[in-house]
This record gives C-alpha cells, structure tokens and sequence, in this order.
C-alpha cells in the first residue's frame, strides 16, 4: 500500500508503506503511523500475523530461488519500505554477487531505500522511480542495472491489489513476464477477501486513502500465472508455502496468498 506523497515527509498523515513498516517491527514509522496501524488491528487483530507471514514467504522464495536455481537477479516492484531481511540481503547471504533492483513509484520509498539498504561488494542494489503501471518503461531502464537476457526473479509482493481492475493487473503481469527470458519467475502474493472482519477493515481504510487496496477471491490470481508454471505446492496461504522455521508461531491460514511460478 503506497501512495505518491512528494518528496517531503509528512509526519501528520498516516503513510501505508509506514504502517505496514510498523506492523513488521520496522522503525521507519512515526506515532501518527502507529495510531492508525493500531487503529486497524482493533478492527482486524490478524494483520500482524499475515504481515509477518507475506514477509517470511518472501524470505523463503528468494532463499529457494538463490539456493536452488541459477536466479541471480531480481526485480522487486512495489518494493515498500525497508525492513528485516529485504530481498537483496536474503539473495546476497546465499549468493553474494547477486543483483537487485528495486522499483517503487514513490519518492518517500526510494529515499528510504537508498538511505538504508547497502549491497555486498560482489553485487550490486539499485532503486528506481516508476510505476507499475508504465511496465515497458520499467523493463526498459531495468536493463540498465540487470542482465534481462539472464533469468530474473520478478518479484510483486502485494502490489496488485492497488491495481483496481482486475484485467489491467493480469495485462500488466504478463507484460512484464514477458519482458523476461525463460529460466525466470515470477513471485507473488496478495491480500485476500477470506475474511469478512479483514474485507470490513480494508473498506474503512479505503474510505479515507488516496490509493485503495482491492482484496480479491484467491482464485482470481491464478490468471496471474497464466503460461507459467507453478512451484509446488501451488498458489496457497502465504504461512503454507514451503513452511520452516521461519513460519513457527503463525497460523497455517493467514489472509495473504502466493505463489512462486517458473517460466520456460
């Protein structure tokens, strides 16, 4: 969830990316962020618990990619503020010379980001102003910083949901799927509308946010996916997916789903 604010920080307005930030433990939040973070859990109690989950499933996707496939390279949209264990660093612990880009269109973000986050000497971290929304532009000055005729990861973690029509989200995911070369993947999760507590707390987040965050039925992602081919064990509940200690303490169903899918 991030809006476009310009780049002055306003510590008078609650700021998406922050609260979530909050919610993860991060301290790159204000009081005004953590009112309105705690304001939301009075209305749905399990959003800590599902944002840890969409964190900890990110960390085991980029540690499987790095572990297991020759993915060196990833291209991380819609990136929000920094937090624990980001993706350049899961992929660097693993594969120092790894390469990340991250893409948020909002300056706050990427001021942030290149504030915080620092790369292995072997790698490389970069940031990059754009929206989703312009793919063919991101995919072209992504080939500034990454080797898009090498498999990349492209990673859009809860970002579709800001997408409000359902058909421009899966028009802008192929796109830039297919801006990839075979041996990539795509790694994606989103809120879902399986709670009605979690749909009635959304609602009145959108009623007073410049930018809505839409949640959807799981089964309307797997367009998302389309001539790709899934990791086992497919399109699940984020705290579900390859499970290890890092989901110890979670519930087995958290609100957020994703998937991890091939592309040959």
């Amino acid at each position: 969830m991030n809006e476009n604010t310009g780049d002055a920080i306003d510590t008078t307005v609650p700021h998406s990316a922050r609260i979530w930030n909050y919610w993860l433990g991060g301290r790159d939040n204000y009081e005004v962020d953590r009112v309105a973070g705690r304001a939301f859990e009075a209305r749905f109690p399990g959003i800590t618990l599902g944002a840890r989950a969409a964190r900890y499933f990110l960390a085991r996707a980029v540690r499987h990619l790095t572990e297991e496939t020759d993915v060196r390279q990833f291209l991380d949209i819609g990136t929000g503020l920094p937090s624990v264990d980001n993706t350049h660093e899961i992929a660097q612990r693993v594969a120092p010379e790894s390469r990340t880009l991250y893409v948020d269109k909002d300056p706050l973000v990427i001021a942030h980001a290149r504030a915080l986050l620092t790369s292995s000497p072997q790698g490389a971290t970069r940031y990059l102003l754009a929206d989703i929304r312009e793919p063919e532009v991101i995919l072209e000055r992504a080939a500034e910083h990454l080797d898009l005729s090498r498999p990349t990861a492209l990673m859009l973690m809860g970002i579709l949901g800001h997408i409000e029509d359902i058909e421009e989200a899966r028009s802008l995911t192929r796109r830039l799927v297919e801006g990839l070369p075979p041996g990539s993947y795509l790694v994606h999760y989103d809120s879902t509308s399986t709670s009605e507590d979690y749909v009635a707390a959304i609602e009145g987040y959108n009623a007073q946010a410049p930018v809505p965050y839409i949640l959807r039925d799981p089964e309307e992602f797997r367009p998302f996916y389309d001539g790709l081919e899934l990791l086992e064990p497919g399109l699940v509940s984020c705290s579900r997916w390859r499970p290890d200690t890092l989901a110890l303490g979670l519930p087995e169903e958290v609100h957020q789903y994703g998937a991890v899918a091939y592309k040959r």
